[in-house]
């Protein structure tokens, strides 16, 4: 791995620099592939394709792409390496499927430290700041080990909360007195309600930033989101966000001007492709598709994340060149049709971020004739002045759709989408599939 100071330079290096420098690694990686992966190894004698015959980026688009099935059917044939050399196993979170093993060298190890270490130095974290993760350590998930690595290498003071127990987050926070919170948006936002139900005022703990996983906090301007914005004006403390995921082992992290996702060129190369896996220009929203660079045990190509988003090509604010990741729209497969709208589940849980009344929520979706989803929103709510016409009307200002809206007590909600197997909330249930 470079150093930091080498990435630094590579951050503000041209595109054509950056291009040749992603060329290079890729037919160093797509000949790893042949070597060491069972299952590239067999994919690429099917196609009759030859790495060395790699000259240009855009051949990539003709090999296919890798899909979560594929992990699920062939998970074996994915570890590249020596059984003895895996120093660590890691499963996917399940959050909608059945979890994978990913395995991890001690070379993806130090990979792994070396790109987080990358997202929070361009999140402004310095070796004086006092970083709480409230993110789980355990359970074979990847986000917090990797957050604790990356802090430990620049050195900063770490509390190893976990996510678990927000009683003992909350205490921490008293007690320990962090700058930095690190957390999925829901957590970091049932602490700030827990502090100010006790008669405390989040803004007044010392907290400087807040970076957010698992959940978008801007909008597809860039701007923070509702949700960003409560969390902001609750913590008094910048937001920023981060999108990964255990199978990419990359961070797309925003900078402190907080303007998308920068990618790491020399760790990832990222793609926006169309339903049919043809790359899309800058600026359009498509699939996100990923090669991780520079993996050992379990490296991937063209993997499909599932994923919404776009791409940004222009200079960064801050002077990066690196293109940026715009914020998570949502999923492929959770695009919701109703009466000639098309929207994802995000854009609700957006409108309702920004209703104060409102404490969790999840989204139903049913099948009720062809083209066109039935729709119900259970929201949590104490307050007896919200009514369900009210939030149904003010998701149809915001979306041109009028969903059934259901109020319950946020402690129904909270049994609804919280499961031990499951690293974040499940807020969205789809039992369209099961219509025959």
């Amino acid at each position: 791995m470079n150093t930091a100071t080498e990435q630094y330079k590579l951050d503000f290096s041209t595109p054509e620099e950056q291009h040749r420098l992603q060329l290079q690694l890729l037919c160093t990686h797509l000949e790893y592939l042949q070597q060491h992966s069972p299952y590239y190894s067999r994919m690429f004698d099917g196609l009759g394709f030859n790495p060395r015959d790699f000259t240009a980026l855009e051949q990539l688009q003709e090999l296919p792409l890798t899909s979560k099935s594929d992990l699920c059917c062939c998970n074996d044939a994915f570890l590249a390496v020596d059984p003895i050399e895996v120093v660590d196993i890691c499963q996917t979170s399940g959050t909608t499927g059945d979890p994978v093993t990913l395995w991890q060298s001690e070379h993806d190890l130090e990979r792994l430290a070396y790109n987080e270490s990358l997202a929070f130095r361009a999140a402004g974290l310095k070796p004086t700041d006092r970083v709480l993760i409230g993110a789980a350590l355990d359970r074979v998930f990847i986000a917090g080990l990797a957050y604790f690595l990356g802090l430990r290498r620049i050195g900063a003071t770490i509390i190893r909360a976990g996510s678990g127990q927000p009683a003992l987050v909350a205490e921490l926070i008293r007690r320990q007195y962090p700058n930095v919170l690190i957390g999925v948006p829901s957590l970091i936002l049932a602490l700030g309600r827990q502090f100010q139900e006790q008669g405390k005022n989040p803004a007044a703990l010392g907290i400087e930033k807040v970076i957010c996983i698992g959940e978008p906090v801007r909008g597809t301007d860039l701007k923070l989101s509702p949700l960003g914005q409560v969390l902001a004006q609750q913590w008094g403390a910048q937001v920023l966000g981060t999108y990964a995921s255990t199978e990419m082992a990359t961070a797309f992290a925003d900078c402190t001007s907080g303007c998308g996702g920068h990618v790491l060129p020399e760790l990832i190369y990222a793609e926006i492709v169309d339903a049919d896996g043809k790359p899309l220009p800058p600026g359009e929203i498509g699939e996100v598709v990923v090669t991780p660079l520079q993996m050992r045990a379990t490296p991937l190509l063209r993997y499909r994340t599932g994923d919404m988003a776009r791409m940004h090509s222009e200079r960064c604010a801050c002077g990066r060149t690196s293109a940026r990741l715009g914020p998570i729209v949502g999923r492929r497969e959770q695009m919701l049709k109703c009466h000639g709208t098309t929207l994802f589940p995000a854009a609700i849980s957006n409108v309702l971020a920004g209703i104060k009344a409102v404490q969790g929520h999840y989204i139903e979706v049913h099948s009720s004739f062809d083209l066109c989803d039935s729709i119900r929103v259970v929201v949590g709510c104490r307050d007896s002045t919200l009514t369900a016409d009210i939030v149904a009307d003010m998701i149809r200002a915001r979306t041109r759709v009028k969903p059934e809206v259901i109020l319950v007590s946020p402690a129904e909600v909270q049994r609804k989408i919280l499961c031990p197997e499951k690293r974040k909330p499940v807020t969205f249930f789809d039992y369209r599939t099961q219509v025959a």
